[in-house]
């Protein structure tokens, strides 16, 4: 959701912070993410993800598979 961020907020435009093409943010130092914050919270990482929650994931947001790969490719388990 980076580039649906990015568009919200306007955010090269306000901070000079750019995005490649595979999302990556220059410079590298760079941080970005919705952070909710809840005295009740657990909060966990995300693992390795498989082919059917890549499928589920491109159904539920109406892209398509190789879209949604490209996406989560840094969670894929390759």
């Amino acid at each position: 959701l980076k580039p649906v961020l990015f568009n919200l907020l306007d955010a090269t435009h306000r901070t000079g912070i750019t995005l490649t093409e595979s999302f990556a943010m220059l410079p590298t130092a760079a941080v970005s993410g919705f952070y909710f914050g809840h005295p009740q919270a657990e909060y966990f990482g995300v693992a390795r993800i498989g082919e059917d929650q890549v499928a589920d994931y491109a159904e539920r947001r109406g892209l398509e598979l190789d879209k949604a790969r490209q996406y989560l490719r840094p969670n894929l388990n390759e």
